[in-house]
């Protein structure tokens, strides 16, 4: 999507765009957003993406203000939503430990090193592999797009301004009826294929036909494909031929998708990281250069091992386990920046599970030491999805990426106090067996838990891991496929509702794609259910609050 950004108000110095007042409003907006975020994490299972929400807030804010650009506007919210994702990728793991144990002690140490770590990793690592995912890959990140075009509409205003606000309001007001009231339908499922243990259905979201929208018809038919190969194949067919029971499928089904998304980033890793290992980590090791690197990283060297020593004296976890951890949060960061360029999605506890299954499998992990290493991977990689999105918005409005970079460490650290901060009230109010119950299902954690032993098929898991690098050397048109695969056959279909209803308008209204009416639409359906879910979000996280 080609967003023109000529006509708008931009700050070429980096002061107009890193302001006093940007950053204080980042920074406020970044403690209650993780608030709001640990919570909603716990209670739903899920997270919203922040990026619309934090948009739209400080273009009304610091246009209120007065003598602003859309460079400030897009730091401050850059600022703002770091540390929605940090609080995800600890309301995703650590419960995980109470789950099991409802006894457990929250070590307020312990879990400040875990998050805090996590968010130093995912700094690093995003500011190495920018320059790749976003320029020279150039991977469409839906959000990030979303994000910039909201931005220019709003200061621009025109004859597209009516499509993207009056999209964004039909999205919230069926945000708030599907969600708020319980009038409209959140899911229609397809009984022929639930009876098998699938999720298939329609997901009634504005926002995820917009995904599919904005990521275009070739992507989400890849994405697609892999929902068929894993619901329609694994779960219906296999069973139906009576090959396996529905535990077998299950196992089959998640274990094939971790595979073939792992591969990925393996491959990815191998053939286009690796051979440019000089420029992208040459920073972090000749003085006065930052290689690929938005800063200098002439630190991050001894800031990684100072991290090592302290995960394994404060942590206590074997040196293998801490190199592996490592080496993981490396090769995870790169996958979720691959991932949510492509899909818009992060499957951040995801990436916690495997190279936790991989360190306990070497090491002999006890359960606190397996979920405190699957906690460190899902906020580096949450970190990472929220960040690539800001940086996309960054290089379509021009904003100088080192300002951005300062802002999200900011508000990164900031959210990683919060967040422990904010988990270990609950601890401290309810005990540690709220999670897991009614009141806190802590899904994602309850998954960590569960597979602490491990993953459900390892044949099938290595058998997808390896022929997914073979087919991303062949061709990376299908490195989505194990995301499909994976992810519940709702989000996949309702996605690809949206690739195809791009591909009509394409062929039957070209004059209307021409004009980027049909983005700007898809834009505002997203900022409209990212915006309100948000708001829904706060709204729960009070009410929980006063109830308690």
């Amino acid at each position: 999507m080609k967003i023109d950004t000529s006509n708008v108000k931009h700050a070429t110095s980096f002061r107009g765009q890193f302001t006093v007042r940007g950053i204080v409003i980042g920074a406020i907006g970044s403690i209650i957003l993780t608030c709001s975020s640990t919570f909603v994490a716990l209670k739903a299972s899920s997270l919203p993406w922040p990026i619309m929400f934090v948009t739209l807030v400080s273009m009304f804010s610091l246009k209120a203000l007065g003598n602003t650009n859309v460079n400030e506007i897009n730091v401050t919210h850059t600022a703002m939503s770091a540390g929605s994702m940090v609080a995800g990728g600890l309301a995703f793991t650590i419960p995980g430990i109470f789950i099991l144990n409802p006894d457990a002690e929250f070590k307020v140490l312990q879990i400040m090193l875990i998050t805090l770590g996590g968010t130093v990793l995912g700094l690093i690592f995003t500011s190495l592999l920018r320059k790749h995912f976003i320029e020279d890959a150039d991977m469409p990140y839906a959000m990030g797009q979303a994000a910039a075009e909201l931005v220019v509409v709003g200061d621009e205003g025109g004859s597209q301004t009516k499509a993207l606000f009056g999209s964004l309001a039909a999205a919230g007001v069926w945000t708030v009826l599907r969600d708020g009231f319980g009038k409209v339908p959140s899911l229609t499922s397809f009984n022929f294929m639930a009876k098998y243990g699938s999720s298939a259905g329609m997901w009634w979201s504005p926002m995820m036909v917009a995904v599919g929208y904005l990521i275009g018809p070739a992507t989400i038919t890849v994405w697609f494909i892999g929902a068929l190969i894993g619901d329609v194949g694994i779960l219906m067919v296999g069973q139906m031929s009576g090959l396996w029971d529905a535990a077998t499928a299950a196992g089959i089904k998640s274990s094939m998708g971790l595979g073939w998304m792992v591969g990925v980033g393996i491959a990815i890793t191998a053939k286009e990281i690796i051979p440019r290992a000089k420029s992208i980590f040459g920073g972090m090791f000749k003085k006065g250069q930052a290689g690929d690197a938005i800063v200098s990283m002439r630190w991050a060297p001894f800031v990684i091992l100072a991290l090592a020593i302290l995960f394994i004296f404060v942590l206590d976890l074997p040196i293998v386990a801490v190199i592996i951890t490592l080496l993981g949060a490396w090769l995870t960061t790169a996958m979720s920046a691959q991932c949510v360029g492509q899909s818009g999605i992060n499957p951040m506890e995801v990436f916690g599970i495997f190279i936790m299954a991989i360190a306990k499998y070497c090491c002999g992990l006890t359960v606190t030491q397996a979920v405190f290493i699957a906690a460190i991977i899902a906020v580096a990689a949450g970190l990472t999805g929220d960040i690539m999105n800001d940086f996309k918005s960054g290089s379509i409005l021009k904003t100088d990426p080192k300002a951005q970079w300062y802002g999200d460490m900011i508000g990164g650290i900031i959210g990683a106090v919060v967040a422990v901060g904010v988990m270990l009230l609950l601890v401290k109010a309810y005990g540690g067996g709220i999670f897991g119950s009614d009141m806190f299902p802590a899904a994602q954690a309850a998954a960590v838990a569960s597979v602490v032993g491990g993953i459900a098929n390892i044949r099938v898991f290595v058998g997808a891991l390896i022929i997914s690098i073979i087919v991303y050397f062949i061709t990376p048109k299908f490195t989505m496929l194990g995301l499909g695969i994976y992810l519940p056959f709702y989000l996949s279909f309702t996605g690809f509702v949206g690739g195809a209803l791009r591909f009509v308008v394409q062929k039957a209204a070209p004059k209307f794609s021409e004009k980027s009416t049909g983005t700007v639409v898809a834009s505002g359906l997203l900022a409209g259910e990212g915006f309100i879910g948000v708001v829904i979000a706060i709204i729960q996280a009070i009410s929980i609050l006063m109830a308690g």
